[in-house]
């Protein structure tokens, strides 16, 4: 199913990937941080397959993340 909104879903899984990464977590780690399937999450870091997710998700990832929810809503240049 396409989503309604894939660029702003590209940056969100952009984001994540980053602030993981900076924190040395795997996906793995991260997923089971924020009570996710590996899988899915490879799935939300995608940047060419954006998936969509609940609040709840984005909310959870960002505190195993231990950021506000706000970073991974970011557009970097």
């Amino acid at each position: 199913m396409a989503t309604k909104h894939p660029e702003i879903l590209k940056i969100i899984g952009l984001n994540i990937a980053y602030y993981r990464k900076s924190k040395g977590l795997t996906q793995l780690d991260l997923a089971e941080k924020s009570d996710i399937s590996r899988t899915f999450m490879g799935h939300i870091e995608a940047a060419n397959m954006p998936v969509g997710m609940t609040l709840e998700t984005l909310l959870d990832i960002a505190t195993a993340l231990e950021i506000e929810p706000c970073k991974l809503l970011e557009i970097r240049l």
